[in-house]
């Protein structure tokens, strides 16, 4: 299911009629029409839930002074039995089988999160272990990997079952939790699930990773320990979504953006586990189904295996934590819950056909790796370096600081803004590549590299907190501008100088480098770029140039190009004479498309793409 240009769609689950309640208010009829409803609807894929407390209703028995006893169910002690053994309800086993059971049925495939204590803004937890650290106390380890372990194994067959998900966000499951306990508690989760069935893939379920080693809980952390990595990218959770309307250039690109950064920051497949627009005051009907489709095409286009919405059904009738406390979870499904499918059901439903025409997609064609410096905001930095190049023409490959830097023509370290940005050893590796041909094209504010004058052919002469923006003109008569922190100034030593500010002060140079050669910006706008309300859409500066330039003088050389910075292409070679390409329209307007294709090449470009919408072309070239 995670294959390499493959893409499925679905959803994430909850009973229509009982939410997170749906395992104690049983009801399997409602459940079989829900999971025939999706069906009916399109859906491919379901992630769905084990609540904890219902599975593992294990309780402390306490003696005289509050001496502990034993775990019982409630007043029963636990019988010497598989199920008894492992903490485990076989009444919700039975109600397990059944809805599997369905799932096959209807022909849906299931990722089933298992340890599931954190659900949309309320902790479950079994009364046993209520007040008690649930990454690290040991008790609660033990008993978690029994529950795993039994569960597991019992339902290791089933064909409907396509993969084992930790369970959802359990980073949040305790408070400040470190990078050696966070390593513990993922490798203890996915040890368990492996050790009963090494057959499935074992899924994250996380989200918020950080790329920097030691932090808390960390992209190589997740990728060491599981097999599919996964983001949650919503508009106002994640740094720097928030800033612009949902569906446009920023946010409809947060997924792909996202995943294809934990997909290559750890070498594993990564998917948008959980996507949505977080209901109807975020955005209307329209504008929701515009989201998801612009957002669906991009990870498409990206290689992202599939995306999963959140969630099946409304549950605004629910009178109960988290639903009675938390407004946005109420509204959130792709039907509502009388049945009725929204626009973000039809939608998702008309790209599964779309999907399943292509059959496998080619690989997308990266002209560049991006290496992420250590220090600053590593996520924002890393996103807006994407959508630079996106805007450019050109796709990247992320590389962290920590990774080994695969080969390429065309490197990319952008906002380097602290004293450590990698080790030493690391840039000399860098520079061993440039050496033997590549491009390396560095963006810096207030950052420190060294040696820096004899590899960029310039040397600073002073920096001071920037009294205001920077305008740098092109040829072309337009310009581009940013705030930058610091206005840093360089002498011009042996390097070229390809572009100058309107105070005349050289911004961008030029240096051979061995076989290769060197790129030097004088400031980071993809740092200032990060937060700037509508940064990346019509009418704002074209800072996207900045990386045109660097690309144009690195070679990059592409079969399409659009006049048009909304527009973005992906390249998928099938072979030498015969490419697919992805053209997107990232904007809500519909617009007109004028692609130049090079040389020998054909295919038939529409004229326009709607807005938020996108393409598939077959192009061809003469033998």
């Amino acid at each position: 299911m995670f294959e390499s240009g493959k893409f499925f769609v679905g959803c994430n689950y909850w009973a229509s009629h009982a939410g997170i309640y749906m395992w104690r208010d049983w009801n399997p009829e409602r459940v079989e029409k829900d999971l025939a409803e999706l069906e009916k609807n399109g859906v491919q894929v379901i992630r769905m839930f084990l609540t904890w407390p219902d599975f593992q209703p294990l309780q402390q028995m306490y003696g005289g002074a509050c001496s502990l006893q034993e775990l019982r169910h409630g007043d029963k002690t636990l019988p010497d039995t598989e199920f008894g053994r492992a903490g485990i309800d076989p009444v919700m086993m039975d109600r397990f089988r059944f809805y599997a059971d369905c799932a096959q049925k209807h022909h849906l495939k299931l990722i089933v999160g298992l340890i599931t204590g954190w659900m949309s803004g309320r902790m479950l937890i079994p009364p046993a272990f209520e007040g008690r650290n649930l990454h690290t106390d040991p008790v609660v380890v033990r008993w978690q990997v029994r529950f795993v372990r039994c569960f597991v194994r019992h339902f290791k067959d089933h064909p409907a079952i396509a993969a084992w998900n930790l369970g959802n966000e359990c980073n949040c499951m305790a408070e400040g939790t470190s990078n050696a306990a966070a390593w513990n508690w993922v490798n203890a989760i996915a040890s368990a699930i492996r050790l009963e069935d090494p057959s499935r893939p074992v899924v994250s379920g996380m989200h918020g990773l950080q790329c920097q080693r030691d932090a808390g809980w960390t992209i190589a952390d997740q990728a060491e320990l599981t097999d599919i990595l996964t983001t949650h990218p919503y508009p106002i959770f994640t740094p720097h979504s928030g800033v612009d309307r949902v569906n446009t250039f920023r946010n409809v690109f947060h997924a792909a953006a996202e995943s294809r950064l934990y997909a290559d920051g750890g070498d594993r497949p990564c998917f948008p586990e959980e996507a949505g627009n977080l209901g109807p005051m975020m955005s209307g009907p329209e504008t929701a189904a515009a989201y998801l489709r612009n957002m669906l095409w991009n990870s498409y286009a990206h290689d992202c295996r599939g995306l999963l919405w959140w969630c099946a059904f409304d549950q605004d009738h629910l009178k109960f934590p988290p639903y009675d406390w938390v407004a946005m979870e109420r509204e959130l499904g792709l039907l509502d819950h009388d049945d009725q499918p929204k626009l973000t059901m039809k939608t998702l439903a008309a790209f599964r056909k779309i999907t399943e025409e292509v059959g496998v997609l080619p690989h997308f064609r990266r002209d560049a790796v991006t290496i992420l410096p250590n220090g600053g905001d590593i996520w924002g930095t890393a996103w807006a370096s994407f959508l630079l190049a996106k805007q450019a023409g050109f796709d990247i490959r992320f590389c962290r600081a920590e990774q080994t830097v695969p080969d390429a023509k065309f490197y990319i370290i952008p906002g380097i803004c602290d004293f450590s940005p990698f080790t030493a050893e690391k840039y000399q590796e860098i520079l061993a590549k440039v050496e033997k041909g590549a491009t390396l094209f560095v963006t810096l504010d207030g950052g420190v590299v060294q040696p820096f004058a004899q590899i960029f052919g310039v040397e600073a002469d002073y920096r001071e907190i920037a009294p205001g923006d920077v305008t740098i003109p092109f040829p072309d008569g337009t310009s581009v501008t940013w705030k930058p922190q610091y206005r840093s100034v360089f002498r011009n030593v042996s390097a070229d100088v390809i572009l100058s500010d309107t105070e005349g002060l050289p911004r961008m140079f030029r240096k051979d480098y061995g076989a290769g050669q060197v790129i030097f910006l004088a400031g980071a706008p993809e740092i200032a770029m990060a937060d700037q309300v509508r940064a990346f859409n019509d009418g704002a500066s074209p800072i996207w140039k900045l990386y045109a330039k660097a690309a144009e003088i690195a070679g990059v050389r592409r079969i399409v190009k659009t006049n048009d910075a909304q527009v973005t292409v992906t390249e998928h070679p099938v072979s030498d004479h015969e490419m697919l390409i992805i053209l997107v329209n990232n904007r809500p307007e519909m617009c007109k498309t004028a692609c130049t294709l090079a040389d020998g090449w054909t295919g038939d470009i529409p004229s326009t793409i709607n807005g938020n919408d996108g393409c598939i072309v077959r192009l061809t070239r003469n033998k």
